[in-house]
């Protein structure tokens, strides 16, 4: 299983961006997905999670309000919009495969993709 997010690049604050992670060899209709991220300095951060069924989601909330994940099973991707971005969301941005989202945590993640930076500058 390969996981590859993209999407990221340099924004000013206020700012959107949405970023994309596809998968090969799984089928994202069937697990729990997530993003995290990394500051520069800081430890990996929980961002956003979805249940496969879609019948939950959970934000951290630092981002609650801004951020929506979302997925696009035809496409086996999984999305995470980013509106009114802010310098301190500057991060490396990972997306995450399998795992249990559960309405206060998501643990056992499986799969870990290739981050994408996202830069904000204020």
């Amino acid at each position: 299983v390969q996981l590859q997010a993209y999407g990221g690049g340099l924004v000013q604050h206020g700012g959107s961006l949405r970023l994309s992670c596809t998968a090969s060899g799984r089928t994202f209709s069937s697990y729990d997905m997530g993003w995290f991220r990394r500051a520069p300095g800081k430890e990996r951060e929980f961002v956003a999670a979805k249940s496969w069924s879609g019948t939950i989601t959970r934000y951290a909330d630092s981002v609650k309000g801004r951020f929506t994940i979302s997925t696009d099973n035809a496409k086996n991707t999984v999305y995470l919009q980013m509106n009114n971005l802010k310098p301190e969301d500057t991060a490396v941005y990972y997306c995450t495969s399998g795992g249990t989202v559960t309405p206060v945590s998501y643990y056992g993640m499986e799969y870990w993709g290739k981050g994408t930076l996202v830069t904000v500058s204020s």
